[in-house]
C-alpha cells in the first residue's frame, strides 16, 4: 500500500505530468493519421525516452498507446477511414452520425468511452497483477522455458490469424535470438566476428525498423494520397445528462469485455471492439439505429477497445507475455530501461511500477481533456498527406536509431529491418511475434539448459511439475486458437454489418 501511495504521488510530479500530456498529444496525432500504428508510435519513442527518468518514460510510453488507440476513432467517425484498425467498429456508426451533421456528439461519444474503458481497465490492473505476478515466484527453470513456448505460441499463433504464418514468424525472431552471447558458456556464437553483435541484435533499431521503417516503406509503395475531405462540424462535442445516461450501461458492459479480452494474450482491441458494438446492439433498446448512426454502437466499441490497454498490461508486466502487439513493443521498452517482467517489478520496482499504474489514470484523464476540448483541432491532422509522412517518420527513425549508441551501425540495422518489416507485412506475417522471440528466446534456452544441467539431462524434468502441464496445455490451445478468433471476428464483424 505505501508503494502505491507513492505512485499516486510521484504521478503527479512535474516531470511525470508533462511526459503525460506530451505523450498523450503524440499518440492521439499518430492515431489520427490513417496507416500509422500505435506500435509504430511506441517503437519511435523509445529512444527519446533513453535521457528521461524511468517512470517519466514509461508514463510517456504508455501514454502514446493510449492516445493512439483513441485516436484512430477520429478519422473513423470523420472520413470513414480507422486510424488504427481498432477504430473499425467505430467507423459503423461514427460516420453516419457525422453524416447527419453529429460529427461532435459522436467524437464526445468517443472520447468518453475511451476514458470509461480505460478506467475500468484500471481497476483490473490493479487487481489482478499483483497475485499473478506473485504466482511467478513459483517458476523455476522448466516453468520459465514453457512459459516462453507458451508466450510464442500465443502472439505467434492468434495475431497473425494463421498458425504457419505465425510459427514462421516466431522461429525467425528465435533465429536471431540467438546471435550473440551464448548465455551459459559466455562464448560469441553467429556473430560473424563483429564487436557490434556481441551483445546480440541492437534491439532498439530493430524495433524501429521492424515498425516505424517499413511503415514508410509501406507507405512509399502507394500511390501518394491526396488532402483528406473532412466533414466540418459546429454541434457541441460535451454530452447531454440524458446522453450520458444512455450509453452509460455500455461503457461499463463494454469496458469489462475488454478488460478480459485484453488480459487474454493475442485478442487484441481489434476483436474487442467489435465485440463491444456487438453486445451494445444486443442489449440496446433502439437495435434499429445501429448502422444508422447510434451512439450506443460507438460507446460500445470505443470503451471495448480502449479498455484493452490496462488488460493487456496485466499478462506483460507479470509474465511478460505481451496481450497484443502494442504491449510486445512496450515489453522491449521495460527490458531497455532494466526492469525484467514478474515479481521483482511489484517488490523491487515497486515504486516505478505502482507510479507506472498512476501514471495511466493520469494518461487518461488527460487523454479525456484533449478530447474533449481539441476534438476539432486533432479532427485536421487526417488531412495530412503522406507526402509529409514519409520524410517525418523516416528522419525519425534515423535519428532515434543513431542516438541510442551513437553509431552508424544501428542505422544499417534498422533499414535492414525495415526491409525485413515491409516484406513481413506485405506477407502478412507476424512483426509482433519476432520481437517477442527476440525477448523470450533467450529466456526459454536459458530455462531448458539449465534443468537439463541440473538434471544431468534427464528431460522429464520437464514435466514434473503440474505449472509446467499447464503452461503445455495452455500452449497447445493457443495454437489452435487462431481458428476460434477467425470464427469469432468473422462472426461478430458479420454481426455488426448487419
Amino acid at each position: 500500500m505505501n508503494d502505491v501511495i507513492y505512485g499516486f504521488i510521484n504521478a503527479f510530479d512535474f516531470i511525470n505530468i508533462m511526459a503525460a500530456f506530451i505523450s498523450v498529444a503524440i499518440g492521439i496525432t499518430v492515431g489520427a493519421l490513417p496507416g500509422l500504428s500505435a506500435a509504430m508510435g511506441v517503437a519511435l519513442l523509445i529512444p527519446v525516452t533513453f535521457g528521461m527518468p524511468t517512470e517519466a518514460g514509461l508514463i510517456a510510453l504508455i501514454g502514446v498507446y493510449c492516445g493512439a488507440i483513441y485516436g484512430g476513432s477520429i478519422s473513423a467517425i470523420l472520413i470513414h477511414t480507422p486510424g488504427t484498425p481498432a477504430a473499425a467498429a467505430t467507423a459503423l456508426d461514427g460516420y453516419q452520425l457525422t453524416l447527419q451533421g453529429r460529427a461532435g456528439k459522436a467524437l464526445g461519444v468517443s472520447i468518453v468511452s475511451s476514458f470509461g474503458g480505460a478506467m475500468i481497465s484500471t481497476i483490473a490492473l490493479y487487481a489482478f497483477a499483483p497475485p499473478l505476478a506473485k504466482l511467478a515466484l513459483k517458476f523455476g527453470p522448466a516453468e520459465y522455458f514453457w512459459l516462453s513456448i507458451f508466450g510464442l505460441t500465443i502472439i505467434a499463433g492468434v495475431s497473425s490469424k494463421s498458425i504457419l504464418k505465425g510459427l514462421i514468424s516466431g522461429a525467425f525472431g528465435l533465429a536471431l535470438s540467438t546471435i550473440g552471447m551464448d548465455p551459459m558458456l559466455g562464448s560469441p556464437r553467429l556473430t560473424f566476428g563483429s564487436m557490434y553483435l556481441i551483445s546480440g541484435i541492437p534491439f532498439t533499431a530493430t524495433l524501429i525498423g521492424l515498425f516505424s521503417m517499413s511503415q514508410v516503406l509501406m507507405l512509399a509503395e502507394k500511390k501518394l494520397k491526396e488532402t483528406g475531405v473532412i466533414m466540418k462540424f459546429e454541434d457541441k462535442v460535451m454530452l447531454t445528462k440524458e446522453e450520458f445516461k444512455t450509453i452509460l450501461p455500455t461503457i461499463l458492459r463494454s469496458g469489462v469485455i475488454g478488460s478480459i479480452l485484453g488480459i487474454l494474450p493475442g485478442a487484441g482491441a481489434t476483436i474487442s471492439s467489435f465485440i463491444g458494438y456487438n453486445e451494445a446492439r444486443r442489449f440496446s433498446n433502439e437495435k434499429e439505429k445501429f448502422g444508422k448512426g447510434s451512439i450506443e454502437g460507438v460507446a460500445g466499441a470505443e470503451a471495448a477497445n480502449n479498455a484493452v490497454t490496462g488488460g493487456s498490461l496485466i499478462p506483460t508486466l507479470t509474465l511478460g507475455i505481451p496481450g497484443e502487439s502494442v504491449t510486445a513493443v512496450l515489453l522491449g521498452g521495460l527490458l531497455i530501461k532494466g526492469l525484467q517482467p514478474g515479481p521483482d517489478l511489484f517488490t523491487m520496482h515497486g515504486k516505478i511500477t505502482y507510479t507506472f499504474f498512476a501514471g495511466f489514470i493520469v494518461v487518461n484523464i488527460f487523454m479525456l481533456i484533449l478530447g474533449l476540448f481539441g476534438a476539432k483541432y486533432f479532427a485536421k491532422i487526417s488531412k495530412v498527406s503522406d507526402n509529409y509522412l514519409i520524410p517525418i517518420i523516416f528522419v525519425l527513425s534515423v535519428v532515434g536509431s543513431y542516438a541510442i549508441h551513437n553509431q552508424m551501425f544501428d542505422v544499417w540495422v534498422m533499414f535492414v529491418f525495415g526491409i525485413i518489416g515491409y516484406f513481413v507485412k506485405k506477407f502478412k506475417l507476424n512483426p509482433a511475434a519476432i520481437v517477442l522471440a527476440l525477448i523470450l528466446g533467450p529466456i526459454g534456452e536459458t530455462g531448458l539448459r539449465r534443468t537439463l544441467i541440473m538434471t544431468h539431462n534427464d528431460y522429464s524434468a520437464l514435466f514434473s511439475s503440474p505449472l509446467s502441464w499447464f503452461l503445455i496445455v495452455m500452449s497447445v490451445f493457443s495454437l489452435l486458437s487462431p481458428i476460434l478468433m477467425n470464427k469469432l471476428e468473422k462472426r461478430t464483424e458479420e454481426s455488426a454489418s448487419k
